[in-house]
């Protein structure tokens, strides 16, 4: 295991002990967001016309930049905390989101309708259906991982009741699991596969093939939904997995669920939380809103490539489209990726110094 990989190997303990992986924005950085927004943001401007240019966010810049780096080559998990969020209506607060992501990275999209930023509320999907999305319900959510390197999930409102946060080390639970059942570690390193619930693009597969765990340069990484193994299970053609291999994804699953690796928080109102897909997976306990419409759970969420990322391994080529280090790649590119999300990206890769995926 990596200097990297260990640090990212947590308990829950180690994140109650030593709070290194916190961060909190000053009065000042807070003006520098607030100035950002009314700088830049304009009702009704399409996100993707904005460029990073257009977004500086002052003082903000070097404590994102210092969880950036903690996510990344650290913990693979940060929270901030103080965004300007009683200073902010729902829409400037999602340009805001926005705004820090184009200084992270550039956005990756998020589904059938190639969004580029996810409202997180309850909008009556049924999470276990073959077309329902977890942050459009208001259910309990499987451990799992996004479809992105980075996950960027700023808060707006909690919810009346219910809705905490639940994150684990993937790397720590595949230490368990390799210490407790030796036997059973080779089924999460054989590819199976995960369904795209009808996302996919014209040149995608109802599924991707891919292992849940996997190296490269000396550093594993992790791919993890229950829900999509399930629902793929289900689709025509998908070779069926053996009860061995079911034995072995159930255990995991127990596993990453226990007390002792699994940290539970709140997330306040303007609180960003970030996480590394590749090292962290993360859940959310159901939860019940308020009556009032405008007290209702709110958040807002970014996949984010960024432009320092490492070489993926090859079986996740499929998912991520690159496994370069450095190139825009991960998402759910959809059914209406067209020519101006392409150049909002090329343009973003530029501003960056990334490369776009051949």
């Amino acid at each position: 295991m990596t200097g990297t990989d260990a640090a990212a190997a947590w308990r829950a303990a180690d994140l109650t002990l030593n709070h290194g992986w916190e961060f909190e924005l000053d009065e000042r950085a807070q003006r520098d967001l607030v100035a950002a927004v009314e700088k830049a943001y304009a009702p009704g401007r399409s996100l993707l016309d904005c460029t990073r240019e257009d977004c500086g966010i002052g003082s903000a810049a070097p404590v994102l930049d210092r969880a950036l780096d903690e996510v990344k080559r650290g913990r693979g998990l940060a929270i901030i905390r103080g965004l300007p969020r009683q200073r902010l209506d729902e829409k400037q607060f999602e340009f805001l989101t926005w705004a820090m992501g184009l200084h992270a990275g550039v956005a990756r999209p998020q589904g059938k309708a190639t969004h580029y930023i996810s409202a997180v509320r309850d909008a009556g999907s049924d999470y276990r259906t073959g077309s329902g999305r977890g942050y459009a319900s208001n259910a309990e959510l499987d451990y799992h991982t996004d479809s992105s390197d980075i996950v960027f999930l700023t808060c707006y409102n909690r919810a009346a009741s219910g809705g905490m946060t639940i994150v684990t080390s993937s790397l720590a639970a595949y230490d368990v699991m390799s210490k407790e059942h030796p036997d059973m570690i080779q089924w999460l390193h054989r590819p199976i596969h995960f369904s795209r619930q009808g996302e996919q693009a014209p040149d995608e597969g109802e599924t991707v093939l891919q292992p849940i765990f996997d190296e490269k340069g000396g550093k594993r990484f992790s791919r993890w939904n229950w829900n999509r193994i399930a629902l793929a299970q289900k689709l025509p053609g998908v070779p069926q997995l053996s009860d061995e291999h079911w034995a072995a994804l159930k255990r995991f699953d127990e596993i990453v669920r226990r007390p002792e690796l699994a940290y539970s928080m709140w997330l306040q109102p303007g609180d960003v939380q970030l996480v590394n897909s590749h090292v962290t997976l993360h859940s959310r306990t159901d939860f019940v809103d308020s009556d009032d419409p405008s007290q209702k759970r709110l958040l807002y969420r970014l996949w984010l490539a960024p432009p320092d990322s490492d070489p993926l391994p090859e079986s996740w080529g499929g998912l991520y489209r690159s496994v370069m280090p450095g190139t825009v790649r991960g998402g759910i590119r959809g059914h209406a990726y067209g020519a101006q999300h392409e150049n909002f990206e090329a343009r973003q890769a530029r501003s960056l110094g990334m490369t776009m995926p051949v």
